[in-house]
């Protein structure tokens, strides 16, 4: 008895720490966005809400575009982010000032969904590995 509680600890444990580093990773990046577009408590939710229906129907879209079983057009797919992308700024519109949108924007075409490519900061050419 005691030997299978403890497995089932030790499983749920398991299960904890393998989604810790995405819900971790979500968390930081909308501290990030809340930074950068000096967002308050409401808008903070607001976004994050937002930004997790964009991510989910992405998720969903490639989901479903695997399950049947052909490969998915890279046209199709870029198509379809670019419409799920369109219905995320109109949901963003009323939450968010018109600069606050338009930093929005720029971030997301800097590197995407709230990050610098390679982590520099705007004109800074990205940082090289110096290994």
């Amino acid at each position: 008895m005691k030997a299978t509680v403890l497995a089932l600890a030790l499983l749920a444990t398991g299960a904890a720490f393998a989604q810790t580093p995405s819900a971790a990773h979500e968390g930081r990046q909308m501290d990030k966005i809340a930074t950068l577009l000096d967002l308050n408590e409401t808008q903070k939710a607001q976004v994050g809400a937002i930004r997790q229906e964009e991510h989910q129907k992405m998720k969903d879209a490639f989901a479903q575009a695997k399950a049947s079983g052909a490969k998915p057009d890279s046209e199709q797919m870029r198509a379809l982010h670019q419409q799920i992308h369109q219905e995320t700024i109109q949901k963003l519109t009323p939450v968010l000032s018109a600069s606050q949108l338009q930093k929005y924007q720029i971030i997301e075409r800097m590197g995407g969904r709230g990050h610098f490519a390679h982590g520099g900061p705007p004109g800074e050419a990205p940082a090289q590995n110096q290994n």
